[in-house]
């Protein structure tokens, strides 16, 4: 058997958790992140198509969306590579989730809970924690206006080892990061919903066309992270080089008020002798030069 492709791949992931065939997958899953206290028995999964065009255009979101028997709106999506964005780019996907539920003359009491979850390989909070959730709150007494508004960020390298696997969401993303390993093994063994997904996932592997999808979709992945880094680099340089051509332009100002000071003071000290050499007091001629008593008392001796 050839080696299992990863779950981590959006194109993977959405197969895996987006599928209609397997809806228990994304039921378990969502219960493990959201810890409802009822239960989400169905779901309804949206945009399941996966065309070769979504597939190789590196600004495709292949993300799961789904309504939940509790009347949620769900959007999930997982990504590889730290773009500085996560925040803004969740909020927006949330707004438009929440804003396109009415249409023109609907009532706003039609608008359901819209939560937005996203899954990221690399660390972005400045939390310990591998699973944060925002909600929006009064910012002194912590009450919660309301929890219409729920948005998720699961940092999967913050995930320690040794974590309780017999919570859902943390067997879950042992399964993400590695489903070839003796704990996702044993899982498959208790949790019906991870053998699910590691059968499925196993079946893709060995599918020669899906394998291929892969493949078009990792190398646009790359494509697009190796822009990304290019741009940062230039970002980079051209901030390196802005820098250096400030610091210059600030050492000619530097130096140019350096002289000037230099200037004026050597005036000073020859006006300074001069009223030395009439007889007037140290004080007189400290004021009227504006040099200090004691460069005053210097000239004199």
């Amino acid at each position: 058997m050839r080696g299992l492709l990863d779950p981590k791949m959006d194109f993977v992931f959405k197969n895996i958790f987006g599928s209609e065939k397997h809806p228990n997958i994304l039921i378990s899953f969502l219960n493990a992140t959201l810890k409802p206290k009822d239960l989400i028995t169905e779901v309804e999964i949206k945009n399941t198509d996966l065309n070769k065009g979504y597939i190789e255009d590196k600004f495709s979101r292949l993300d799961v969306k789904a309504t939940t028997s509790n009347n949620e709106i769900i959007n999930i999506e997982i990504q590889l590579k730290n773009e500085y964005n996560m925040i803004k780019r969740s909020l927006y996907y949330w707004s438009k989730l929440y804003s396109e539920q009415l249409n023109e003359g609907e009532d706003y009491s039609v608008l359901k809970r819209t939560i937005c979850i996203n899954i990221l390989n690399f660390k972005y909070l400045k939390t310990r924690m591998f699973h944060s959730v925002y909600r929006m709150k009064e910012i002194h007494t912590n009450e919660e206006l309301s929890d219409i508004q729920e948005i998720h960020f699961i940092e999967i390298p913050k995930l320690e080892d040794g974590s309780d696997e017999k919570d859902m969401l943390v067997a879950w993303i042992e399964f993400l990061k590695n489903p070839e390993s003796e704990k996702v093994r044993s899982l498959e063994m208790s949790v019906d919903e991870i053998r699910e997904a590691k059968d499925e996932l196993i079946k893709m592997s060995n599918d020669d066309t899906q394998r291929e999808l892969y493949e078009m979709r990792a190398k646009t992945l790359r494509d697009k992270i190796s822009a990304l880094n290019e741009a940062e680099r230039k970002g980079i340089k051209k901030g390196r080089e802005e820098g250096r051509k400030e610091g210059r332009k600030e050492g000619r100002k530097e130096g140019r008020k350096e002289g000037i000071e230099e200037g004026e003071k050597n005036k000073a000290i020859k006006i300074a002798k001069s009223l030395i050499n009439l007889g007037l007091d140290k004080e007189s001629i400290a004021k009227s030069t504006g040099l200090d008593l004691c460069e005053v008392e210097k000239l004199m001796n």
